[in-house]
């Protein structure tokens, strides 16, 4: 298990440059190519429209970690995706979902870790083990808080500005698995005023691939119960499966859900969901996508 999630860090990135645009079944798709921001190397962002995408419509935005393995399974590494076009085309001609953009920052492969583990709940640790979490785990340096400075103040405002977009946190969100899951939490505590909800499939709750220690999973609900914004407007997804990786989540999101009930979040503004049978992989998150996209995008 601890080999899947080493492999998927590290072989997902390629030469950006080359990296072949993906194909999709609808829509379009915009890149930017190598994005970066002080130690955030850089990068590809891929903007998928929808195909009536039109400057006269005002859109909410979707920002999704692991943007290569989103739109099309024959150029990723596992031959496997999120088929977010599809999913997206099919939400929106039924009338389930708001009109939306969605953005898909790329991982850069080695210093994935480093970028999307929380970086403050680091603090809620024993030093010895902090220091062994960041050299194990994290490369030697967290990247976390850069991660979302760069997302928040390189990316968005370029998106903002290049298409019609609604900027509001009401009308921005962020959603990703894994690790992802653990940074899109992340993104919501510590920029509650940009993003109004988060989805987190299969969150890596316990947060290292190296060690198992209970004060991980515990310094993520100490770091949640101190900074988790307000119910009144925001709302957060999480899900996990029983199969594989995921079968290390259960637990720790029964705490989770447990802290968030106590914060005042309830249905309506929280979701909390076991896939029995469902594994770590994005064919798994896939098969579940229309969850968190109605929950999150959904028309009031």
């Amino acid at each position: 298990m601890k080999r899947l999630l080493t492999i998927t860090s590290f072989l997902l990135v390629g030469t950006l440059s080359m990296a072949q645009l993906p194909k999709v079944s609808s829509g379009k798709i915009i890149r930017w190519e190598n994005l970066s921001s002080g130690d955030i190397m850089g990068r590809n962002v891929d903007i998928w429209l929808p195909a009536d995408y039109s400057e006269k419509t005002k859109y909410n935005v979707l920002y999704m970690s692991d943007g290569q393995m989103l739109f099309d399974s024959s150029i990723t590494w596992n031959k496997q995706e999120w088929k977010v076009d599809e999913w997206m085309t099919g939400l929106l001609k039924l009338g389930k979902i708001r009109n939306t953009i969605v953005v898909g920052i790329w991982n850069n492969g080695k210093y994935r870790h480093a970028e999307y583990f929380p970086e403050k709940p680091l603090q809620y640790l024993d030093k010895d083990l902090a220091d062994n979490l960041v050299t194990a785990d994290l490369q030697g340096k967290p990247l976390a808080d850069e991660y979302l400075a760069f997302l928040v103040k390189v990316v968005k405002p370029k998106v903002d500005s290049s298409f019609s977009t609604l900027t509001g946190k009401e009308n921005t969100f962020i959603m990703g698995s894994s690790m992802g899951g653990l940074i899109s939490m992340y993104a919501m505590c510590e920029y509650s005023d940009v993003f109004g909800g988060a989805a987190c499939l299969s969150s890596h709750w316990v947060g290292s691939l190296t060690m198992a220690d209970p004060s991980i999973p515990k310094s993520f609900a100490s770091y949640m119960g101190s900074n988790i914004t307000s119910p009144k407007d925001h709302k957060i997804y999480f899900d996990h499966g029983t199969d594989g990786l995921d079968s290390l989540y259960g637990q720790w999101q029964i705490m989770i859900d447990e802290l968030m009930s106590f914060k005042g979040y309830a249905p309506g503004n929280y979701v909390s969901r076991v896939f029995n049978g469902a594994d770590h992989s994005e064919k798994s998150w896939s098969a579940r996508l229309d969850r968190p996209l109605i929950f999150l995008l959904g028309k009031k």
